[in-house]
């Protein structure tokens, strides 16, 4: 991620008339919220930058149901493994930041908007991290939040570290911001699970709100790796969403005859498309139908409780310089009243 300066509040772009405050320490973020917590609502964003139109979504959502909202973009160490990308992850700071911008214009001028960002919090590793933060898990030294036996299961089958990360510098976050309301999307459902979880279990005064999943026109999830898929792999990649609906619209079809649903012939069907390519092999991590609050694996589903039907796929590299992708989507079938 480019480096912020040093100083603990910067401005932005400062050829515009109403810049964006950029805070990057604990100490300057907190004095800007301490004066508004019984005056203003905050809504928060967490993100880890290169900000597509998902984000943006959600920020316009923050922005309709707050008087403020806050935004951090921090790519978090903890949630990577020794072996992923995090020195490659996408790093877009001043693309960010001059689309955060255009988004307060364009909640100046919109009169339902109630709020508009007023804080962008760009911490660094050493503060977020007082102990660092080296991958490897057996190597790292300080407070961790894990969630179990949620954090285990599904994505936590291929990267057992990465909800320890995620519900870490989440849980800093929430102490460093203090917001109201923080918004994720659905992509990352047991990402969501997992902290409202966590939000209960540790009292945090938080409510979390999931958005829909922000896709392309051919279905595609948006997510900021999606960059590196190329154009071979891009092609193909509609397929995972297009297997999740098959099997969503088997699902359908079965509950509409009454009685529960058998868990095996919906996932049958999904993954019926879900076939690797010659030209663009791909293996499929999990094609999973499981309970919304504990995750568990279903043999049947109850339509009167719904269900989570969620795939993970690692794309292998097709041309030359190209690492594997993994891709992740789901569709929630909910509960029947």
């Amino acid at each position: 991620m480019a480096s912020p300066a040093a100083s603990s509040v910067i401005t932005a772009l400062p050829e515009t008339t109403d810049p964006l405050k950029i805070y990057t320490t604990i100490a300057s973020l907190r004095s800007y919220r301490h004066p508004l917590l019984s005056t203003k609502s905050l809504g928060f964003v967490p993100t880890m930058g290169a900000l597509h139109a998902g984000h943006l979504s959600l920020i316009r959502t923050a922005a309709k149901e707050n008087d403020s909202v806050a935004v951090s973009i921090f790519v978090n160490p903890a949630q990577f493994a020794p072996t992923e990308d995090l020195a490659v992850y996408p790093r877009t700071l001043h693309t960010d930041v001059a689309l955060l911008e255009s988004l307060n214009a364009e909640f100046s001028a919109d009169s339902t908007t109630r709020g508009r960002i007023e804080a962008l919090f760009l911490p660094s590793v050493a503060e977020m991290y007082p102990h660092g933060i080296p991958l490897e898990e057996n190597a790292q030294r300080g407070a961790f939040v894990t969630v179990q036996p949620l954090a285990a299961k599904l994505e936590g089958i291929t990267r057992p570290h990465f909800f320890r990360g995620v519900a870490t510098v989440v849980a800093k976050l929430f102490n460093i911001v203090q917001p109201d309301i923080a918004y994720f999307g659905q992509k990352d459902v047991q990402q969501s699970i997992i902290l409202k979880r966590m939000v209960k279990d540790l009292h945090f005064p938080v409510q979390i709100r999931v958005c829909p999943t922000g896709r392309e026109v051919d279905g595609l999830a948006m997510s900021s790796r999606n960059v590196y898929l190329g154009e071979r792999r891009r092609a193909i990649a509609p397929v995972l969403y297009q297997a999740l609906r098959a099997s969503e619209d088997e699902y359908r079809r079965l509950a509409a005859q009454g009685g529960t649903v058998d868990a095996k012939a919906v996932l049958a069907k999904g993954l019926e498309l879900l076939q690797p390519g010659k030209d663009v092999p791909f293996e499929i991590e999990y094609f999973s139908l499981a309970d919304l609050q504990e995750l568990e694996e279903l043999g049947t589903v109850d339509p009167k409780k719904g269900a989570v039907l969620s795939a993970a796929v690692r794309m292998s590299p097709v041309e030359e310089g190209q690492g594997p992708v993994r891709l992740i989507d789901n569709i929630i079938l909910e509960a029947e009243e």
